[in-house]
């Protein structure tokens, strides 16, 4: 079997256009300021459209640009540093977090997320969803699955307001002794609700952290959790092994 000579690979033209728009970023753009628009911004630099595209796309990715609703291509502030793992058995998003609730319904949970939760598929559980806040900007948006048997002392809720009953539920979770968790992360795009709640367009780039939690010699909750790729940078503490998903492989929830 031959080896690639990386030397004689050529650059794609989109990627060498990427690194002058970054250099053209640092020197002439300020954080905030709106790009011009495609068409100026390609005959400035002498490209076609599409190769473009293909550049400030990368940019995106990589969080040096922002694509915002109305507002057009804006040059991104630097990212802000989330810690997502929390010691191996506490709970992530206690009361010293800024996890917000949004709303509590009660459903049966994807296929992939029934796997974990070893509940039977027709059985419906609490679905919470809850938008994590950094730095006055929304970060993260969640869906924490609970079957009704983590939380059996939980009161009716059903007449309680949406956000009253996320509380409820998170808050009779996290009475439960935790014996551990583990933790996934992959790169996807943003679904339709996640980019609304997290002031992005559909198909910006998220990093999707799925979580099961661990208690009483099963599953008690799985989080499925969209962070901002274009201005999170995740740390992990000492939550366990650190699982990178590739693309094609199958996705833990969606």
């Amino acid at each position: 079997m031959g080896t690639t000579q990386l030397e004689s690979v050529q650059e794609p033209k989109y990627w060498h256009l990427k690194t002058v728009l970054s250099e053209a970023l640092d020197s002439d753009f300020a954080v905030g300021e709106i790009l011009p628009n495609e068409r100026e911004l390609a005959a400035r630099f002498g490209v076609a459209r599409a190769t473009l595209r293909q550049a400030l796309e990368q940019l995106e990715l990589e969080g040096r640009l922002q694509r915002r609703r109305g507002v057009g291509t804006t040059v991104a502030p630097p990212r802000v540093g989330v810690a997502v793992s929390t010691a191996q058995h506490d709970w992530t998003g206690g009361a010293d977090e800024a996890w917000q609730p949004i709303g509590c319904t009660t459903a049966t949970a994807p296929a992939p997320v029934l796997a974990m939760l070893d509940v039977e598929s027709d059985e419906p559980v609490h679905i919470v969803r809850r938008i994590r806040v950094a730095q006055g900007q929304p970060v993260a948006a969640e869906l924490l699955y609970v079957p009704s048997a983590s939380v059996p002392e939980l009161s009716a809720i059903e007449s309680s307001p949406s956000a009253a009953r996320a509380r409820s539920v998170v808050r009779e979770l996290h009475r439960l002794g935790l014996d551990g968790q583990d933790r996934s992360v992959e790169l996807g795009s943003a679904r339709a609700d996640d980019a609304k709640e997290l002031d992005r367009l559909p198909g910006a780039p998220v990093l999707v952290v799925t979580t099961r939690y661990l208690a009483a010699g099963g599953t008690a909750a799985v989080s499925v959790a969209t962070y901002r790729a274009d201005t999170c940078r995740l740390t992990f503490g000492d939550s366990g092994d650190l699982e990178i998903s590739h693309p094609g492989q199958e996705r833990h929830a969606s």
